[in-house]
């Protein structure tokens, strides 16, 4: 694998303030890199891919990071920092790699916040583990950007517990997932009509639960989720009745950062690619990287990018010391994922033909970057955030 280069690696941690533990996690996961790149994988069987690289994420231990250190995790609380820094090193390799990383904690986290000690005891270690993969059904074909629009339904049993009624959609990890949190729409409270929403666990094999693969431009497990009559046990819902929407924005506002390392990780990647064609590819008797204009090019979206992970990694900081705002995510994710489709825009047009060649790195980069731009928030939603921030306070 082409290393990043030298002026965008290796000093993360003087920017997070905590230099020594992030090295420690650096040199493994650069070994990590290393093993993975000696071993590649055929993505094209997205199930299978995605359950062969969450058990050498377990193996490697990186899955420690998604789960607090009572249930086998690193740390006593979840730290962005260590997120971004392991999203950035897998996206490097892939981005089907860096999505299985990050669901195992998206998937589970309303559990670590919201679940009963039983469940948490009983699930958050086989997530460590690599044995539970997990999923996070949230959007619907109606509640994308606007999630309180949802119509998935939650009824309540006189025994206790609920009934699940409705349909999920693009939701990650489907085809493979053996752990669902589930967000529904319950009963509407007496104040007025309005609506509470409450958060649930389920296995992947609940009686009810039907699956759809959806295939997009990416390699990535990914569907459509309907529920018809899933019975949920009340032992089994996450939080309070009517904290569903508090669950599901605690877990976007721990990962919705790591986003942007993901980015990071790309926007390296394409960068190396093409400073690496630049130095061997010869045109008019010298190598393209003796030609101003090239440099130049390729100088503008290094600087774009550098200021992307100072954002990335500011706003995890002060995530980690419980001083983030939301306008701190939101210019996170905002510049990184805007400015790592610039950079790998940038690789291709440099690599020219190659840049566009099926199974190079430039154009799977062209495709994985795409989405990053969507998930978790649109661009358009962080725009309003920072906006909101500033115009409003």
């Amino acid at each position: 694998m082409i290393a990043a280069p030298r002026v965008l690696d290796r000093r993360l941690g003087v920017i997070a303030g905590d230099p020594e533990p992030l090295r420690a996690l650096e040199d493994r996961l650069e070994a990590f890199a290393a093993a993975f790149a000696d071993a590649p994988v055929d993505e094209r069987d997205e199930v299978a891919a995605t359950r062969t690289y969450v058990a050498r994420l377990a193996d490697a231990e990186l899955l420690r990071h998604v789960v607090p250190a009572r249930w086998g995790g690193a740390s006593p609380q979840l730290q962005t920092t260590a997120l971004c820094l392991v999203r950035q090193w897998l996206a490097r390799s892939s981005g089907a790699l860096d999505s299985a990383f990050v669901m195992q904690g998206l998937g589970s986290y309303a559990v670590t916040l919201g679940g009963r000690d039983a469940l948490r005891d009983a699930l958050l270690p086989e997530v460590v583990a690599g044995r539970r993969i997990c999923a996070f059904a949230l959007t619907e074909p109606e509640a994308g950007s606007d999630v309180a629009a949802m119509r998935t339904t939650a009824i309540p049993q006189p025994g206790g517990g609920v009934r699940l009624h409705g349909e999920k959609c693009f939701i990650s990890n489907a085809p493979c997932a053996d752990s669902y949190v589930v967000f529904a729409r319950e009963r509407d409270a007496g104040d007025g009509g309005k609506p509470r929403y409450g958060a649930f666990w389920l296995p992947g094999d609940a009686p009810g639960l039907t699956v759809e693969p959806v295939h997009v431009i990416a390699p990535h497990p990914i569907g459509t989720v309907r529920f018809d009559g899933v019975e949920i046990p009340e032992a089994h819902r996450l939080g309070a009745p009517g904290d569903g929407l508090k669950l599901a924005f605690s877990t976007l506002d721990v990962f919705r950062i790591s986003v942007g390392g993901a980015a990071l990780g790309f926007a390296d990647r394409a960068l190396a690619e093409a400073i690496a064609h630049l130095q061997r590819r010869v045109q008019f008797g010298k190598p393209l990287a003796q030609q101003q204009g090239l440099r130049f090019a390729i100088a503008e979206v290094a600087a774009d990018h550098v200021a992307a992970q100072m954002l990335v990694y500011r706003a995890a900081a002060l995530r980690d010391q419980g001083q983030a705002r939301p306008e701190d995510s939101a210019l996170a994710k905002l510049q990184a994922t805007e400015s790592a489709q610039r950079v790998i825009d940038r690789a291709v047009q440099c690599l020219g033909g190659l840049g566009v060649t099926v199974g190079s790195p430039t154009e799977r980069l062209y495709r994985e970057i795409r989405a990053l731009r969507i998930y978790e928030g649109t661009s358009e939603i962080q725009k309003l955030v920072i906006a909101r921030a500033l115009f409003e306070g």
